[in-house]
Formats: structure tokens, C-alpha cells, sequence
């Protein structure tokens, strides 16, 4: 789409955060007047159920992008079959110091150590109320920084239960590698003990308010034998899906770019083949027990194909979406094979 080449060549000449806020500041506006709609794709209806859930298509908006829900509109405006907002935590924290956020514009990729800098859960779910979308919302949840991992589950409680009633599905964010210590929670009984009281108040929840679906959000940065566990685990306290993967702590690929070496997590096409292997082993271990939502190096709609055929049941884009515009959606969902 020229408009977006355009658009993209002037923000790229911006630092990441600056130009990322710039954008977003621009589809909004851009929904405020009426005009987005006329500037995106027509994409096609493609429904698919999972998880209870029928999405329109199986396309949908990575968390990260929409961190405090302020977008929500402009982003269904785009075609998206469903959005993931946040990572939200229960009280508003800056994130890291900046700069944090860098392009690698020759690998397609993008490493970013933001820190889950947000609103606080209130701002977001005042967001969602004024929001006028009524399709399928997911909400990513995660723990503030200064919390001790060893706490942590009473922040994703008051998450989960501020969030619950104005979700259409909950994510469980532990693969995030700029919290300090949060990846530990994906392992052995640091994951049950985190889990198995989530899942008892998504159950206390939806005697009120329906069953909304809890996934897992994991890294790519994992063994063989810790993709089995994980999943077995997910399987025993259960979780209703898993979003593979986060993003990664591997410079392979990226090792003699311009900021190939900062700190933080690396998304975009240098991780995609490390997210397929991991949702390939997910399927293997899970054999349908649970859904799978691919996520990790889409830039193209082969790529989403791919995604679906290592066995993922939705996909969802981020840096693809930075790099390739809304013309990305309408590709990915042309090329899912129904």
C-alpha cells in the first residue's frame, strides 16, 4: 500500500519509540475522521473457532503494539480478526530507560527492552469501556517490575479480575525477557503455583460474567524437553491455549547488524524459524489437547501459512505489521487454508 511505504519511509527516519508513538497517534486520528477505513484493505471473512471463540479470521494484533488500549477502534478498522491489548500491569510503571526500542530495518527485525511500560490496569480498562469494538478483545496481563517474582501471582489476580468481565480472552504474559525474572515462572511448580490459582478465579469469574479463556503466553527460548514440560503443565492446570512465542534473546541472524547487540528481545523475521520450531513441538507434545496461537517472524502470508501448517489454529502479527503495513493482514488471512 503506497500510502503506508510513505508513511513508514518518514517514521523510519525517527527513532523507534518516538516513530511508534507517532503512528499510533496517527490511525487514530486518522479513525477519528472517518477516513482509515477508505486507506485499509478489504479483508476477507474467514471464521474460525477456537477456544470457544469464533474470530472473524485468524489474523489477529500481537499484545505490545496497543500496550494501554488507547487505539482499539483504529486497529479493528484495519481488518484485524481479533486484538491483543497490553502487557497491563496493576499499577502504571514507566519501563526501562530509554532508548529502548531499535529497528533492525536490513533483517526485518526489531529488539526492544520497553519494559512493560503502561497505563495500570484501570487506564485500560477504562479504555475498552469507551472503546465502540465489540469483536473479540484479548487482554495480556502481566506483574509490575518492583513485585517479587515470588508475589507475582497477586499481581496477575488483581489483574485478571479487573479485566475479566471487558475480555473475550486473557493472556497469561511469563515469556516476557525485560521483567527481571519473569521467565522463571514458566518452569515446574513456579508455573502450577502461578496457574492453578488463576484458574480457579477465571472459574469463580465466569459463574458471573461467562467462561472467557485464559492462554499462556511462552518464550521461543526453550528446550525440547522444557517445551514438554510446559506443555504438559498447561494441559494439567487447565489452560484453555498457547501463544508461541514471545520474543527472543538469540542474535543469531542479527549478530553484525547496527543494534544487533543491545539488550532486550528480538521479534521479526530473525525469529521466525526459532517460534515455528517451537509451535512444531508444542503440536507434537499437545496432539490437539490444546489450541495454539502462532506468533513470531509473519511477514508475509507464506509465513502465516507456515504457522498454521507447524500447527497453529490463529496467528497473530507485530513487527510484520511495523514492516509491511495493513496489506500484511489481508495477505496472511488470503493465504489461510480453511
Amino acid at each position: 500500500m503506497l500510502w503506508y511505504r510513505l508513511a513508514r519511509s518518514i517514521l523510519f527516519r525517527m527513532d523507534g519509540e518516538t516513530s511508534h508513538e507517532l503512528g499510533l497517534k496517527a490511525l487514530g486520528k486518522a479513525e477519528q475522521l472517518g477516513v482509515l477505513g477508505m486507506l485499509s484493505p478489504n479483508v476477507a471473512a474467514k471464521p474460525v473457532t477456537v477456544a470457544g471463540i469464533t474470530f472473524p479470521n485468524p489474523v489477529g494484533l500481537a499484545a505490545g503494539l496497543d500496550k494501554n488500549g488507547d487505539f482499539i477502534d483504529a486497529f479493528a478498522r484495519l481488518g484485524f480478526g481479533s486484538i491483543e491489548i497490553g502487557t497491563v500491569t496493576p499499577r502504571p510503571q514507566p519501563g526501562n530507560p530509554k532508548p529502548r526500542l531499535f529497528r533492525l530495518p536490513e533483517q526485518c527485525g526489531i529488539i526492544n527492552r520497553m519494559g512493560f511500560n503502561n497505563k495500570g490496569v484501570d487506564h485500560l480498562v477504562a479504555q475498552v469501556k469507551k472503546a465502540n469494538f465489540n469483536g473479540v478483545l484479548g487482554i495480556n496481563i502481566g506483574k509490575n517490575f518492583d513485585t517479587p517474582v515470588e508475589k507475582a501471582t497477586d499481581d496477575y489476580l488483581i489483574c485478571l479480575n479487573k479485566v475479566y468481565e471487558y475480555a473475550s480472552y486473557i493472556t497469561v504474559n511469563i515469556s516476557s525477557p525485560n521483567t527481571p525474572g519473569l521467565r522463571t515462572l514458566q518452569y515446574g511448580d513456579s508455573l502450577r503455583d502461578l496457574l492453578n490459582p488463576l484458574k480457579a478465579r477465571q472459574l469463580e469469574l465466569a459463574e458471573q460474567h461467562g467462561y472467557k479463556p485464559m492462554f499462556v503466553k511462552i518464550a521461543p527460548d526453550m528446550s525440547e524437553a522444557e517445551v514438554v514440560t510446559v506443555a504438559e503443565t498447561l494441559v494439567e492446570c487447565g489452560i484453555d491455549g498457547v501463544i508461541a512465542t514471545n520474543t527472543t534473546l538469540s542474535r543469531e541472524g542479527v549478530e553484525q547488524a547496527k543494534h544487533g547487540q543491545e539488550a532486550g528481545g528480538l521479534s521479526g523475521a530473525p525469529v521466525e524459524t526459532l517460534s515455528t520450531e517451537t509451535i512444531e513441538r508444542l503440536s507434537e507434545v499437545l496432539k490437539g489437547r490444546l489450541p495454539i496461537i502462532g506468533v513470531g517472524g509473519i511477514l508475509d502470508g507464506a509465513g502465516a501459512l507456515e504457522k498454521q501448517q507447524a500447527g497453529s489454529s490463529l496467528v497473530q502479527i507485530y513487527s510484520g505489521f511495523i514492516y509491511r503495513g495493513p496489506a500484511l493482514i489481508k495477505e496472511c488471512v488470503d493465504a489461510w487454508q480453511a
